[in-house]
């Protein structure tokens, strides 16, 4: 008799939320994403200055004064980009079903459209100004621009991509599950 792999479970999990193969993967790199972009803000949380400087404006300056209330703000930060890693895993592990799927597929949903749309605007517009496409009328810091357009905003708009494509396999197994019965 064949020994079960990882590979097998996590396909028996999947295929037990109703997730696709492809959905599956969405969802879980969807969670890898967020997890990693959590982990960034922990890290600024607790004290981290690495790469602050890249995020520019009011929130460059708020980190390097540092205190109480920028600690806190990047524990929500923390907090919810963790909410996003469990949204998308809620969608393909088992322990997503007790989430009602009505409820599960509106908050994933509402979460792909927020952070395609933030993160896609913010590229854009960001990669306009870079292109000399928009002229802003005030000062440009052109280094946080270039990683606003390349990680930080282009890191939401991968994400909702995946977290989209997670949630609309879930809504298709759904649909097809319903029909079936």
């Amino acid at each position: 008799m064949p020994r079960s792999t990882g590979l097998d479970s996590g396909r028996s999990a999947a295929a037990g939320s109703g997730a696709s193969a492809a959905g599956a993967i969405a969802a879980y790199a969807a969670a890898i994403v967020a997890f990693a972009y959590a982990l960034v803000s922990l890290y600024w949380a607790v004290g981290g200055r690495g790469l602050v400087g890249t995020v520019g404006g009011f929130v460059e300056q708020m980190a390097r004064r540092g205190g109480a209330a920028v600690v806190l703000l990047a524990l929500v930060a923390v907090a919810a980009k963790a909410v996003g890693g469990l949204i998308a895993l809620a969608l393909v592990r088992p322990w997503g079903r007790v989430v009602r799927r009505r409820l599960l597929l509106i908050v994933s949903a509402a979460a792909s459209v927020l952070l395609i749309v933030y993160g896609g605007l913010n590229v854009a517009a960001g990669a306009l100004v870079l292109s000399g496409v928009l002229h802003p009328s005030g000062s440009v810091d052109r280094m946080a621009l270039r990683w606003h357009v390349g990680v930080w905003d282009l890191w939401f708009l991968v994400w909702g991509i995946l977290l989209a494509l997670a949630t609309a396999s879930y809504w298709r197994q759904g649909a097809k599950s319903r029909g079936a019965g």
